[in-house]
Formats: structure tokens, C-alpha cells, sequence
């Protein structure tokens, strides 16, 4: 997914393998998710990950957490064309094949998960996908598990960062539809797909992990 500032969403990854995709910013902040995500997520079970980008970020969580089953999946081709390039070169058992599969759905190509998580989507992708999301995480997860989501977000209460407003306008400049949501919006059409707001943690470059977790 791009990263503030910077216009370009993919550069060419270093390894010389022409389906893979490097998102810059995925190496500086897998590892900070990671963290949260040892507290949130199950022992054992299959993890969903929503808009799954380059691929990068869900080989890094494969590594550092290996007892799960991990479920990439975008709606990209070339998207899917770099996850399966990146999972092959780490060759590890417990990443499945990516699924063609559209947040902004109202069918998914999956029937059951244990955890959800969705990096950097929410705000470049029209608020349908948003809608999308939540409604597809309550049709799947079980009470008490756990849908996460990162990235920026607007916050009632506390000062946007300027670094934020900026990027903010440059994502509504390509795309009117893009730009940073209110989380007090997201909990409110989070609450009526069942789900109930955990905790919000705030993350490095004005970032923040958001875990939701499934009421009912």
C-alpha cells in the first residue's frame, strides 16, 4: 500500500522477480504490528488478511507466527501475482494460495475465519469497501474474535496530525472517494455487524491498530 508522502504505491523489488511488488512501507512497521498482533490473535487457527497488497506483510506474520494458518487475499491480479511470488521464495507451509476476493462483496470466496486483519486499506478504497469489510468479518468470525485494522485514521477528540491532513488531501486529490476515515464512524457501522471496539492503540507515523472483536 503507499506510504504518506510518497505518490508511488509499488517499487520494483529488489530480488529480481518481475510478479513481486515492495511496498515501502512494509518494512517499517511489520514488525510494530506484529507486537500488537501477538497479543491479539488466537493460538491456532486460520487468519484472514483483507487486501493483502504486495504480499509482504503476511510472509513477515507467517514467519513470526507459525502455529497459524495464514489466508492471503486481494482483489488485484498483479496483487495476487506478488503474494504468490513472495510466499514461494519464503517457502513456508502455512501460507495458503491468495483469493480473488473484494472487500466491498456482499459474497466471499471463504466460509470461516479466526481472525481478520485489513493494513492500510480503509483509506484508499471507497467507504463501500469499508462496509464491505465489516459486514463480510461479522458473517465469518465467531464471538470473540478479533477483526484488526491499521492505518491512519481521524480521531474525535484529538488534533490530526499535519502530516496526516496533508496526506489526507493528496489521497482525495487521485480519488475523491479515498481519504482518511472518522474512527467514530467505523464503530458505528462496526456495531451493527456485531462487533464492539477492544482498543486503539496508537502506532508509529501517526498510525494507529484498531481491534474490533466480535459481540455477537
Amino acid at each position: 500500500m503507499p506510504d504518506k508522502g510518497d505518490s508511488r504505491p509499488w517499487i520494483a523489488s529488489e530480488a529480481g522477480v518481475e510478479a513481486k511488488r515492495h511496498a515501502p512501507a512494509t518494512a517499517r512497521n511489520r514488525d510494530a504490528i506484529a507486537n500488537i498482533l501477538t497479543r491479539v490473535l488466537p493460538e491456532n487457527g486460520a487468519i484472514l488478511e483483507i487486501a493483502s497488497g504486495s504480499g509482504e506483510h503476511i510472509v513477515h506474520f507467517a514467519h513470526r507466527f507459525p502455529e497459524l494458518q495464514w489466508q492471503p487475499s486481494d482483489p488485484d491480479p498483479d496483487c495476487r501475482a506478488s503474494i504468490m511470488a513472495w510466499a514461494a521464495d519464503a517457502d513456508l507451509a502455512n501460507i495458503a494460495p491468495p483469493l480473488d476476493l473484494d472487500a466491498s462483496a456482499a459474497d466471499w470466496p471463504i466460509g470461516r475465519a479466526d481472525a481478520i486483519l485489513c493494513i492500510n486499506m480503509i483509506h484508499i478504497s471507497p467507504w463501500a469497501a469499508t462496509e464491505g469489510l465489516l459486514a463480510g468479518a461479522g458473517r465469518l468470525l465467531a464471538p470473540g474474535s478479533p477483526l484488526y485494522l491499521y492505518g491512519p485514521f481521524r480521531i474525535a477528540g484529538r488534533e490530526t496530525a499535519p502530516s496526516n491532513m496533508a496526506f489526507d488531501q493528496s489521497l482525495r486529490s487521485r480519488n475523491p472517494e479515498w481519504g482518511l476515515r472518522d474512527l467514530e464512524e467505523i464503530e458505528r457501522e462496526a456495531r451493527s455487524h456485531g462487533f464492539a471496539l477492544n482498543e486503539v492503540i496508537d502506532m508509529p507515523a501517526n498510525n494507529v491498530s484498531v481491534i474490533l472483536r466480535k459481540a455477537r
